[in-house]
């Protein structure tokens, strides 16, 4: 039997109403306009879109998916025409592949901005329609796996893409299987000696751990049958990219990860899933916080199970998951799993789906509250791919958060008002500080109060997008309140010196060209510049009051808006720093970020002080005034040096210290200062200052210092 039989066996398996002749014409009509395609592995096209299909009808989707698998490429790399597509098979499939070329146009490399643009337009694609990203997902594993075939650049950018955007989002599916599969391969490219290394440690004691597995699994088995339980039970090794994050998360060697195996039991009712997790319980000690119930409160995806880590027959930790069969088939299909097949319609969404798709709708949501790709990315990004906290209101109504998140945070998932009015939170019946952190099943009573309004320290601890962006919003139009009302005493007070008052001044005819002179289309816009500092008074004054009669003791001559802040102060050109084209103004870096030359940075106007440099994404920045940016670049022609701060973990032995410092030497570093000391646990921790020209100068150092031997990890401090 071929594979393309196999696909279709398997799509009769699952869709039994399935229109089979479709896919069988879109497969036809492929290889036609295909032929003399070639892959980058030399196969014909053809072949690698059957192994897409493949995959696809892995994710149990519907016919439709089938056929955009099988065309998703036609309108970019064939002669065949959107209306012939339409001809041969409906507006929809027409519609997901139109909507799919155009996100993978999208350049995610080119900048930052860019890349944040890419994540909004697939999530808002994403929400209208999941088949376009299924068939993004399984495209990007075909491609994946023929990563090979490209340059050595090309699999950094492809594996560094696929781990930030089409792993997460594979996970946040339900789809672990593909989510795994996507990680292994972007460790292979990304860390290809440390893979190897792991690779081979973990064949030589294949059949070792083969033994292990099967004497547990037999335990296990043995134990539920002295109950009367029946269930399936099994045992996996984890895969390499899990195995190498605990690595380098908990600084341990191979040999020292115990749990390195994983267990499953399928029963098939809930009451038998609490009855084996006793049974297991029972016999083997479980370890405190390591148990969580996944089946009274699913995770957003509606996945389901209960996971337990307790100490083995052989002193080792083992995990252990229990689970029905039907939770079973949900946590390996994923979203498709909860898919209605509906002739003629697109994915259902009635009943229990509408909960099980509601945090696709709150992507839609984040989206039309942000309006600045820096925003998203450090707001946005944070709720698509963090873990999340339950927490319920005193009525039982259960709430989903990200983990950190805050009452405040709780409040406005409620409503935007009670966020806002929110004065005070008991938390399981204590009174406890707004900036508390919410643990999983907390019950969380918000107490406000209608005069009440949002602080602005909210933003230095909520976690959600749409906490922050109300706490902004709120923020943004007291300051414009503010501002307006200061620039309109400032104003009063420049053309008194003039023997003018302001209403006086409002009826001349140069007050209303003064005010578009000035680039301005209403006189508050004038007003709050004038009160956030951005206008003089006496500039502004200068364009309002006829020329004849203005005093020298208050004229002051207009200008742009870099000789209004050529005004705070200016040194000889040395910051590396352009702003609207002028170098030469006093320029100072912030703290908080430290950036480099190379990476994305924004100015914030400082009274009095000049302008400080923040990176694009500091978080500090973000939380001030959003009026006081201003665009600046980096002088690329010029070279400066600039301090920065790297963490060196290790291994504790002799020599590190000189290899370290030698490595950064010969990538042209300067040291500044270094700071060494030894843990309890036999490591290093080193902290350097050196001085680097910029990013990439920086990232050539810590290309050096990474091969050392001995050192596993390589860290920039912020500040």
């Amino acid at each position: 039997m071929s594979q393309w039989d196999d696909i279709l066996e398997q799509v009769r398996s699952y869709h039994p109403d399935a229109d089979v002749d479709l896919i069988r014409r879109a497969y036809a009509f492929s290889e036609r306009v295909h032929d003399g395609q070639k892959s980058l592995s030399g196969r014909p096209v053809i072949e690698q879109l059957t192994e897409l299909t493949s995959i696809l009808s892995r994710l149990h989707v519907d016919e439709t998916t089938l056929v955009v698998g099988l065309l998703h490429e036609t309108l970019e790399k064939t002669e065949v025409t959107a209306e012939e597509l339409q001809q041969n098979f409906g507006s929809d499939v027409l519609t997901l592949i139109e909507t799919g070329a155009k996100i993978s146009r999208i350049p995610y490399r080119k900048s930052s901005q860019q890349q944040v643009e890419s994540f909004r337009k697939m999530f808002v694609s994403m929400a209208r329609d999941l088949r376009v990203i299924l068939v993004f997902l399984a495209d990007r594993l075909c491609e994946m796996r023929l990563l090979a075939y490209r340059s050595d650049r090309e699999q950094i950018d492809y594996s560094r893409e696929t781990l930030e955007i089409y792993a997460p989002l594979a996970n946040r599916l339900g789809i672990s299987w593909l989510k795994s599969e996507l990680e292994d391969l972007s460790l292979s490219f990304l860390e290809p000696d440390k893979y190897r290394e792991l690779e081979n440690r973990i064949s030589r004691q294949k059949e070792e751990r083969k033994a292990y597995v099967e004497d547990i699994r037999q335990r296990i088995r043995t134990m539920l049958d002295a109950q009367g339980v029946s269930g399936d039970v099994s045992g996996r090794f984890k895969h390499f990219y899990s195995v190498y994050k605990k690595m380098e998360r908990t600084g341990v060697d191979l040999d020292q990860i115990y749990d390195l195996a994983a267990f499953r039991v399928l029963v098939d009712t809930v009451r038998e899933c609490y009855e084996v997790l006793g049974i297991i319980h029972t016999e083997w000690k479980p370890i405190p916080g390591r148990f969580k119930d996944y089946i009274a409160m699913p995770k957003a995806n509606m996945y389901q199970s209960l996971h337990s880590t307790v100490i083995g027959p052989y002193g080792g930790r083992m995990e252990i998951q229990i689970r029905t069969r039907e939770m079973h088939r949900i946590a390996e299909e994923g979203v498709a799993a909860h898919w209605k097949y509906k002739e003629g319609a697109a994915v259902s969404a009635r009943g229990r789906d509408d909960q099980r798709f509601g945090w696709l709708r709150q992507l839609l949501e984040w989206q039309q509250d942000v309006h600045l790709d820096k925003e998203f990315t450090v707001a946005g990004a944070g709720d698509l791919f963090s873990d999340e906290v339950y927490a319920f209101t005193p009525n039982g109504d259960v709430k989903a958060l990200p983990a950190g998140a805050t009452p405040v945070d709780f409040a406005y998932a409620i409503h935007t008002d009670v966020g806002s009015q929110c004065v005070g939170a008991r938390i399981n019946g204590k009174l406890l500080p707004l900036k508390t952190e919410l643990k999983n099943g907390d019950i969380v009573e918000v107490m406000t109060s209608a005069n009440h309004t949002p602080s602005k320290d909210w933003l230095t601890f909520v976690k959600t997008s749409k906490a922050r962006n109300k706490i902004r919003q709120w923020i943004k139009a007291q300051q414009q309140e503010k501002s307006i009302e200061l620039g309109r005493e400032l104003l009063e007070k420049e053309l008194r010196k003039h023997q003018y008052s302001f209403k006086r001044a409002q009826a001349l005819d140069s007050f209303d060209r003064g005010i578009v002179e000035l680039g301005f289309k209403s006189l508050d816009g004038l007003l709050a510049s004038v009160g956030y500092g951005k206008l003089s008074p006496g500039q502004t004054v200068s364009h309002l009051l006829p020329k004849e009669e203005l005093r020298t003791t208050g004229a002051r001559p207009a200008g742009t808006l870099g000789k209004v802040l050529g005004k705070l102060g200016r040194r000889k050109p040395s910051s590396a720093i352009l702003i609207d084209g002028i170098d030469d103004i006093m320029v100072r870096f912030a703290n908080c970020c430290n950036p480099l030359q190379g990476e994305p940075v924004v100015g914030f106007i400082t009274r009095g002080r000049g302008l400080t440099v923040h990176a694009a994404d500091c978080s500090q920045v973000l939380a001030d005034d959003p009026e006081r940016l201003i665009q600046v670049e980096w002088d690329m022609q010029r070279k400066t040096t600039r301090p920065v701060k790297i963490r060196v973990l290790c291994h504790n032995q002799k020599g590190m210290l000189v290899g370290i410092s030698g490595a950064i030497t010969d990538a042209d570093g300067n040291i500044v200062s270094a700071t060494v000391q030894s843990t309890e646990d036999g490591k290093g921790l080193n902290l350097f200052e050196i001085e680097v020209q910029n990013l990439d100068h920086l990232n050539r150092v810590v290309r050096e210092v990474t091969r050392v031997k001995g050192v596993y990890r390589v860290e920039r401090l912020r500040s």
